[in-house]
This record gives structure tokens, C-alpha cells and sequence, in this order.
């Protein structure tokens, strides 16, 4: 087993893409998982409860990360991960899909972490990770809300360090290049056979990244970790 075996995890977005990867990789070092999700997650994953949550409503994840603690006794993990995207031209993205990457994206966050954060405190030691986006480095065309509601999550990451360091409590942002996963089909970004899913990095190579920040050593922090595949262009 690693330093992660017997810690307890909250994942949200845990039931596809990379929040399942990073369920998988957490169990598979020994974590006990709090899975949070729209639909079901994973039903095959040891130590783990799975738990219908909208990151959109406050109170249904409050409740989550209650029922975690109360399965496991505590928390030392949260893998803020449930995210939503559009791609196209700003003017034309329909309202309804404006208001959803808002909900989700930002304000899902915010109540992942505030529920979570009384009892991270309680560990003296424990991790927030943020599922960003190399998106959310730069600006991108056919991007703009998105990149705009990831440019809020890095800042939001960022600024929690300041807050958070002296609790013990370490906050990272994990900003992926493309990544081949069912995101952002049918929102204007991709189609099941583009060619480009074949040159993308897979949910499985960010749950990695991942599991190295959450295993350095304590007496040290990453901040953000920016990663892309060979193939893909280069922003500055």
C-alpha cells in the first residue's frame, strides 16, 4: 500500500471520465471514497459509498460530505472534480448552457469546498485538489465561458493556499490539456469518432498526476501542475 491507504476521499463528478479514473486510482492505494455524482458511480470499487449529488445545490453536498465523514470517520481528501462545458461562438451559446458552467463549475466548487473544509481542518493535514484546465491558464477561441469559469477555479485554488497553508491543508490546481473522455460531446467541441480523441491523454494519465500530488511529501505543496499531450499546440 502507499501513504494513501486508510485516508478517506470525496470525489465529485466520480461516476465517468476522470473522476472515475481517480476513483479507481485512489482505491487501488487503499483510500476509502466518498462518490459523488448525477448518476451512479463505479459499484465495483471496495471501501467506498456512492452518493447522488448535484455540486449545484449546496445542501445535497453538504450531505454528501456528512455522509462520508459519518461512513469513515473524517476526511482528508477532496477531488473537486464535477465540471461542465460549451464551446462556439460566445454570442450564439444558449443561455440555459451560460448559466449551467456558472452553476457547476464555479459555484459547485465553492460548495464542495465549504462543506468539506470543517473537516479538513479537523485532520491538520489533508488536500484540496481542483480539476481545472490548461483552459483556465490562457484564453481560447470557441472557449470563452469555459475558460472564463476555469480561470475562476485556478484563482479560487490559488487563493486558498494563502488561506489554508497554516491549517495544514494544501490546495492544488490540476490543469489538463485535452483528454479523451465523453466531456464536451455534443456541446459543440467533439464527436465520438473524431480522429483527435486518438492523440489525447487518457483519464487515467490526470488520476496519476493526481495521486503524485496528493503523495509528496508534507513538508512541501504543488500549486499547479499544467500538462498536455505530445500533440497538442502549444499556447505560451
Amino acid at each position: 500500500m502507499t501513504v494513501l491507504a486508510g485516508k478517506v476521499a470525496f470525489v465529485t463528478g466520480a461516476s465517468s471520465g476522470i473522476g472515475a479514473a481517480v476513483a479507481h486510482a485512489l482505491a487501488a492505494r487503499g483510500v476509502k471514497l466518498g462518490l459523488a455524482s448525477r448518476s451512479a458511480p463505479d459499484p465495483g470499487l471496495a471501501d467506498r459509498v456512492n452518493i447522488s449529488c448535484d455540486v449545484r445545490d449546496p445542501a445535497q453536498v453538504e450531505a454528501a460530505v456528512a455522509e462520508t465523514v459519518a461512513r469513515f470517520g473524517g476526511l482528508d481528501i477532496v477531488v473537486a472534480n464535477a465540471g461542465v462545458g460549451s464551446w462556439g461562438d460566445f454570442e450564439q451559446t444558449p443561455l440555459a448552457e451560460l448559466d449551467e458552467m456558472v452553476d457547476v463549475n464555479i459555484r459547485g466548487l465553492f460548495h464542495t469546498v465549504r462543506a468539506a473544509l470543517p473537516h479538513l481542518r479537523a485532520r491538520g493535514a489533508a488536500d484540496i485538489i481542483t480539476v481545472a484546465s490548461e483552459a483556465g491558464r490562457r484564453g481560447l477561441p470557441d472557449e470563452a465561458a469555459y475558460v472564463a469559469t476555469k480561470f475562476a477555479a485556478v484563482g479560487f485554488t490559488r487563493s486558498l493556499d494563502h488561506e489554508l497553508r497554516e491549517s495544514g491543508i494544501r490546495c492544488c490546481n490540476v490543469c489538463p490539456g485535452g483528454v479523451a473522455t465523453e466531456f464536451g460531446m455534443g456541446r459543440g467541441l467533439r464527436t465520438p469518432d473524431m480522429p483527435e480523441l486518438d492523440d489525447m491523454m487518457r483519464p487515467e494519465d490526470v488520476a496519476e498526476t493526481i495521486i503524485f500530488a496528493l503523495t509528496r511529501p508534507r513538508h512541501y505543496r504543488m500549486l499547479e501542475v499544467a500538462f498536455r499531450s505530445m500533440t497538442e499546440q502549444s499556447w505560451g
